[in-house]
């Protein structure tokens, strides 16, 4: 496994994965989450970095990257249904249950989507509370609320969604 950090808008960025697909892209809150791995960087790695400082310049939509999570059959198909949400869209996590089939599955699939280690490609952050609050977030309300304003300043022109 390999690591590399990027100081992005919403904090520092830990990204890793191996020579064929991205498997991790966390938010670090403090200097004991930074690991090493192998030395050398492989060039997905660098192209997740390029990729994520394109996506805050307002200049990339959807990203490029091959990414990989161990999961459950379940777990894949609601991290594979994040990644349908346009850019510059919400969904509520009850949408998201019934876009996965069946509507009861609403806490699992909440479950799973805090569960989702790779943050910003896999847009987890773009699911939101029925009434379109602002619910969990595994990096912070705040980065949820800066990244989905951030979107919809893009795609939309628009300043404020909360």
């Amino acid at each position: 496994m390999y690591y590399t950090y990027y100081q992005s808008p919403v904090g520092l960025l830990k990204i890793g994965g191996t020579e064929q697909y991205i498997s991790e892209v966390s938010f670090v809150d403090n200097e004991d989450q930074i690991t090493h791995g192998d030395p050398g960087i492989p060039d997905i790695l660098h192209q997740c970095t390029e990729e994520l400082i394109e996506f805050f310049h307002g200049a990339r939509r959807s990203f490029s990257l091959p990414v990989h999570q161990e999961g459950t059959d379940f777990q894949l198909r609601v991290w594979n249904q994040l990644l349908t949400i346009p850019y510059g869209k919400t969904l509520s996590y009850l949408q998201l249950a019934v876009a996965l089939g069946d509507a009861k599955c609403i806490r699992a699939a909440g479950t799973t989507n805090g569960k989702n280690k790779i943050a910003i490609i896999v847009p987890c952050h773009r699911v939101i509370g029925q009434n379109r609050s602002l619910v969990g977030y595994a990096g912070g309300l705040w980065r949820k609320k800066w990244l989905l304003e951030h979107e919809l300043k893009v795609a939309h022109g628009v300043q404020t969604l909360f």
